[in-house]
């Protein structure tokens, strides 16, 4: 279609029409002189009224409009889920699988699908972990046999298509699928990230959902969940292991539980067995075992349900992980008076910092004594004991002489200062009198309605200090150094006050370890039987921490502890690794930090530590270890491979080797498709309504189909083509032309 426009200066009319009156005024204004003829005057008029008709066009600016209508392309996507949870049969009331059930769809919508490619560009492509094109003939889509991905990234598949199909006019994307993403970094993008960028391009998710939001495929199955296991534990200690257990399809049927303990490298060991038996579907059964391992060392840990029948997935019936199984020594009971004083909740926090100590921790009096006190104090439980301001009575003879008992056979045991300890808390007639380092009477004793004997205690402050006997000695020792050690102790806050611990009460094979600035003791130390026992006359160390001492009060608990257990006789460092997690999803990223202590628990700053994997196939690699200070740190992200590993950490100084230590983590095997394979219809739903999209049963994908081929008319587009004459070069030509024209026939007739 052409048509004619005018497009007047300044969009008046009335404007061009006024300047033409005008020059055509100016026109009736003809030429006067001597020799002009009628002729001569015609000729002149023609000329000037020439030059005004073209002014007057140039004015109204004509223009030629050429209208043409053309169909925009435009490009349909299709997106198919091939991955396993596809094969989940709970499609058509159960009688077909979800993938089953989307390739009936694509053959019923096969002529409406050929009409559509017919009309637009028409890409198809299946997608799981990876989204790949598929061929597209004669409205048949080309798909795999089966569904056998192992991972569903709708997410990623989105943002695929958006970057194969840049550039285009998306007409929509149409999605078929259970709706569920299950996928491992780095294919595991939101899908509603991606649904936001369709929104941008103002293109339409149109879903369609299969499968229901519980599968009957996975009506009958067993899965162990929430494992818990302490990451910890000494030997000869009990073990806890929990988890709760989801059970579908086995109503009251018997289940069998079982704990097992690896009792030799690859040989797992039945070491504890229960019975469940689920009364509805659905049902979550907690179970807790209880094991005591013998022997230290690292240790896999599995609970299971065995197999059971009917079950689609089995990789879920069972979760492992690892646990430190610490060498005996280090555990410590600690006994307080109720109620218990300030200084007792910083010694806790002092010996818990520790990660090699375990502390049980127990306050009563006479008549709120714990009825497991007996077993507590039985020889061999603990190695180390301590015992706060807690007087005799609140003992029974018979559990003081096996306290006694458990000292002389090596276990460790410290009194602490207080107004009931020693000889005021009325141990001088006990079986501990003979333990102790100092004498006691029974004249000392002072009962608990008593006001307190200032003969019994000294008055404060009271600075601690090492005497000659203990300015080296393990306990003492703050720092490596004798002198800065010296400095350390003048350093610390006085003690409020102190027991009174007179040199002539003092046993012989008693060593006098620290005094205050008036020679009067605080600390002694002896040994008694196999064991080693100390008496500390204060109570109130709590001000080292609160006043910026806390390293030092942590340290000098600690070697309190090692002494009173012979540890500082191990004369040699440390090396620990701790893992982030000991259980990983397959590709998953392990952190892990590792140093190097001196016997004293104190950082080798100037260690150098070398790690490297073993992986389940029993190739090992090299992993990069950084310093962060006092510690080094790393990462492990090579696991995509399901089974055990194990990291191994070298130290050394210099030449000399510091040891090695080795932790253990595994990476579970995972069905990511069909350990939970429910489909999730809302989110489908959900995504369509981001993008101004819908979401259909499958067997309205057809009717889908022809709707897109209909919006042909919405994608016309009008192209409109100007031309114009009155800007021209032959326009300009004209109109200087006849004005050169007049100008010289009024020179040559003598006009001017």
């Amino acid at each position: 279609m052409v048509r004619l426009f005018f497009y007047p200066i300044g969009d008046s009319y009335l404007l061009v029409a006024v300047a033409a009156l005008v020059l055509l005024g100016l026109l009736a204004v003809g030429p006067r002189g001597g020799g002009m003829t009628r002729g001569r005057r015609r000729v002149l008029a023609c000329l000037r009224l020439g030059v005004v008709i073209l002014v007057v066009l140039a004015m109204l600016r004509p223009t030629l409009v050429r209208t043409e209508t053309r169909k925009q392309a435009a490009t349909v996507v299709m997106l198919v889920d091939t991955s396993r949870s596809m094969s989940v049969p709970d499609a058509l009331g159960g009688r077909k699988t979800r993938y089953e059930a989307m390739r009936l769809a694509l053959d019923a919508a096969r002529e409406s699908l050929d009409r559509l490619a017919r009309e637009f560009e028409v890409n198809v492509y299946t997608f799981d972990v990876e989204t790949r094109p598929a061929d597209l003939t004669g409205g048949a889509v080309v798909l795999p046999d089966a569904p056998e991905g192992r991972e569903t990234a709708i997410g990623s598949a989105l943002e695929d298509v958006l970057r194969y199909e840049a550039g285009k006019r998306l007409l929509g994307v149409v999605l078929a699928s259970d709706g569920a993403q299950r996928a491992y970094a780095p294919r595991d993008l939101a899908p509603q990230t991606a649904a936001v960028g369709l929104r941008r391009l103002g293109c339409p998710l149109l879903t369609v959902p299969l499968g229901q939001s519980r599968g009957l495929g996975q009506a009958r199955d067993v899965a162990v969940g929430q494992l818990l296991v302490d990451e910890s534990v000494f030997a000869k200690n009990e073990m806890a292991a929990g988890a709760a257990i989801r059970v579908d399809g086995f109503a009251n049927r018997d289940l069998p539980v079982r704990l097992l303990f690896e009792t030799a490298p690859g040989r797992m060991e039945v070491v504890a067995q229960e019975t469940l038996k689920p009364v509805a579907d659905g049902q979550l059964l907690p179970v807790e075992f209880h094991y005591v391992p013998e022997v230290p060392g690292q240790y896999k840990v599995t609970l299971e349900v065995p197999d059971q029948s009917g079950e689609l997935v089995t990789t879920n019936n069972r979760m492992s992980t690892f646990i430190n199984v610490l060498p005996g020594g280090l555990n410590v009971l600690y006994l307080e008076g109720s109620p218990p004083r300030v200084d007792t909740k910083f010694l806790r926090r002092a010996l818990d910092a520790s990660p090699d100590v375990n502390v049980d921790y127990l306050s009563f009096n006479e008549k709120t004594r714990p009825a497991e006190l007996d077993e507590r104090l039985r020889p061999g439980r603990y190695a180390v004991y301590v015992l706060g301001d807690i007087p005799a009575q609140a003992f029974t003879r018979d559990q003081l002489a096996s306290l006694a008992q458990a000292v002389d056979r090596g276990a460790g045991l410290i009194m602490l200062g207080g107004f009931h300890t020693f000889g005021p808390g009325g141990y001088a007639e006990t079986p501990l009198a003979d333990v102790l380092p100092i004498r006691m009477s029974r004249l000392d004793e002072q009962r608990p309605d008593e006001p307190v004997r200032r003969d019994m205690h000294l008055a404060g402050p009271n600075q601690m200090q090492p005497s000659r006997f203990g300015a080296d000695h393990f306990a003492l020792m703050l720092s490596g150094d004798r002198a800065k050690n010296a400095a350390l102790w003048r350093q610390l806050p006085a003690l409020e006050g102190a027991n009174r611990f007179e040199r002539r009460q003092i046993k012989p094979g008693a060593l006098v370890l620290a005094v205050d600035q008036n020679d009067q003791p605080l600390l002694l130390a002896q040994p008694y039987g196999a064991g080693r026992v100390m008496g500390f006359a204060g109570d109130t160390t709590w001000h080292w921490p609160m006043r910026g001492f806390d390293a030092e009060h942590k340290r000098f608990w600690r070697q309190v502890v090692l002494w009173l257990a012979r540890k500082d006789e191990l004369g040699q460092g440390n090396v620990w690794i701790r893992l982030g997690q000991r259980r990983l999803e397959p590709g998953g990223r392990l952190e892990i930090t590792a140093g190097a202590n001196s016997p004293e628990g104190d950082p080798v700053a100037d260690a150098r530590l070398e790690a490297e994997v073993t992986l389940p196939d029993g190739t090992t690699q090299k992993m990069l270890l950084s310093s962060r200070g006092d510690h080094w740190a790393g990462a492990f992200g090579e696991t995509t491979a399901a089974g055990d590993y194990a990291v191994s950490v070298h130290a050394r100084k210099g030449d000399q080797s510091l040891g090695l230590a080795r932790a253990r983590f595994l990476v579970f095997e995972e069905d990511l498709e069909l350990d939970n394979a429910t489909a999730d219809t809302g989110g489908m739903e959900s995504l369509a309504a981001m993008t101004g999209g819908r979401s259909i049963a499958p067997e309205q994908l057809p009717e889908l189909l022809d709707e897109l081929a209909r919006q042909t008319e919405r994608l016309e587009e009008r192209i409109e083509t100007k031309r114009t004459y009155w800007d021209t070069w032959p326009f300009f030509l004209a109109l200087v032309g006849l004005l050169s024209i007049e100008w010289y026939l009024r020179k040559r007739w003598g006009l001017v």
